[in-house]
């Protein structure tokens, strides 16, 4: 069996982190992942995740990353029910974080991205490139590149 997520995308608020009665941070936040494609009316729509991580990644999660801020998560899915204060059951899917890496560098001010168009991480604008309106070719022998 595998069970395994692999996701990209930026914090839609600040982590929320407590304590467990038995002394163990958990920290939850949600992800705002961009989908691959567009719409039908050319738009980047995006999936929002809920992710629960535990314990000393919690608390780092916490301090060092908060609304907007570019993370990648390794975990696995899981599904739980419990009865809510209505009495219904309440169905819950999210990522349990083995690992998050924090893909920004500290202090970052998240407007890398305001150049591009529906928020794209990889697609870069004429504004953006250092190479643009050099005019000149990059002359670049066999000998200079690394493999």
């Amino acid at each position: 069996m595998i069970n395994r997520t692999l996701l990209v995308g930026r914090l839609t608020k600040n982590p929320e982190l407590r304590i467990t009665p038995n002394g163990q941070a958990v920290a939850t936040f949600t992800l705002a992942v961009n989908r691959a494609f567009t719409n039908q009316q050319g738009e980047r729509e995006a999936d929002f995740i809920n992710v629960v991580v535990w314990r000393k990644p919690a608390e780092n999660v916490a301090n060092f990353l908060k609304k907007g801020s570019l993370a990648g998560v390794d975990g696995r899915l899981q599904s739980r029910s419990y009865e809510g204060q209505d009495g219904k059951k309440v169905f819950v899917t999210e990522v349990v974080a083995e690992s998050v890496q924090f893909l920004e560098p500290k202090g970052s001010n998240n407007q890398s991205n305001t150049n591009t168009s529906q928020g794209d991480q990889n697609s870069y604008t004429r504004d953006n490139d250092p190479f643009a309106g050099s005019g000149n070719s990059i002359d670049l022998s066999d000998d200079d590149l690394p493999f």
